[in-house]
């Protein structure tokens, strides 16, 4: 782990001279394995596709997020049958972890699960263990149909966080609950997650992906669940102490250039030292990282706003 975040302190030095500012690391990236694009309309992409792209982009890490989630959303068309769901989940993970350890100076890897599933527990346990996985967990909401409006759901959340927090494992989170089954959101599901689910997992790094949205910045609830937050952060609420917010896909999709003003106004509140770059995965009409880096620069942030978010670097990179 040190290794990592000595090289990317050389790294970031020599990119000083840049003719533009560029990530240190990319805090929100996936692979694609042929087993999800065959399941999809992804293209697959391997470690070697993603150093390339992050190559081309002259960013120099990148935090890889498993995409084994994917194989318990119950509202996904192929979903596999119950007695296959767990084998694929651990496939995916293992070969994330595989693809990673071909890059061990450039990529970190996080494992990943639908945090309801029956299994979740027992996967956990068993990344904690893998030398490739033990620094992080990813949970998808959106994509799990987790609920925080649901009593169970949120207990089960509980569970979980405080595993990964036994495990020492750092936690990424899709906050944002499913767009498709028109989930309900907003600031009473950012509050339960504050009171309800954070405080299970104290002692760990906790990263909301897309400033707690699901890309863009259309959506008017995501600002609204935003604002709990802000709100906690100007209060200097103890419990957001090792929290910290990914801009991935928020720059470059939808009508976010309408809302640049605002998404530079909440990064500001927030702090910018709390503020991780990431681009999401390169596929299915996301942007490369080079693309996505484009679209950031054109928030109306200050050059040193992005200088130190551009060389920001994660508790669990230290």
């Amino acid at each position: 782990m040190r290794f990592l975040f000595l090289a990317a302190l050389v790294a970031w030095t020599s990119l000083q001279s840049a003719p533009a500012p560029v990530a240190l690391v990319d805090y929100h990236q996936h692979l694609f394995s042929p087993s999800i694009a065959a399941a999809g309309t992804f293209t697959a992409i391997d470690a070697e596709r993603l150093v390339a792209l992050l190559d081309e982009a002259g960013i120099k890490h990148a935090l890889v997020l498993s995409l084994a989630y994917s194989y318990g959303n119950p509202n996904r068309p192929t979903r596999p049958l119950p007695d296959r769901e767990y084998a694929l989940v651990k496939a995916e993970n293992d070969w994330t972890s595989a693809q990673v350890a071909r890059y061990p100076g450039r990529l970190v890897a996080f494992c990943s699960v639908n945090p309801l599933r029956p299994y979740a527990l027992d996967e956990i346990t068993r990344c904690a263990a893998d030398p490739g996985l033990r620094r992080g967990l990813k949970m998808h909401f959106g994509n799990s149909d987790v609920r925080l409006d649901d009593a169970a759901h949120v207990a089960r959340l509980r569970e979980v966080f405080a595993a990964a927090n036994r495990h020492h494992m750092a936690i990424v989170v899709h906050m944002r609950s499913t767009l498709s089954q028109k989930r309900p959101y907003g600031a009473a599901s950012a509050r339960a997650f504050l009171n309800d689910v954070l405080p299970a997992a104290p002692d760990v790094p906790v990263q909301i992906a897309h400033l707690a949205g699901a890309g863009g910045y259309d959506d008017p609830l995501v600002d609204e669940a935003l604002g709990v937050f802000v709100e906690a952060i100007a209060k200097d609420d103890p419990r957001l102490r090792r929290v910290y917010f990914d801009v991935s896909g928020v720059a470059g999709l939808g009508e976010w250039r309408g809302k640049a003003t605002r998404i530079a106004e909440r990064i500001r509140a927030i702090g910018v030292t709390r503020i991780l770059y990431g681009s999401d995965g390169a596929g299915a009409g996301n942007l490369t990282p080079a693309e996505a880096w484009k679209a950031f620069t054109d928030l109306p942030l200050t050059d040193d706003e992005r200088r130190i978010i551009a060389a920001n670097v994660a508790p669990y990179l230290r």
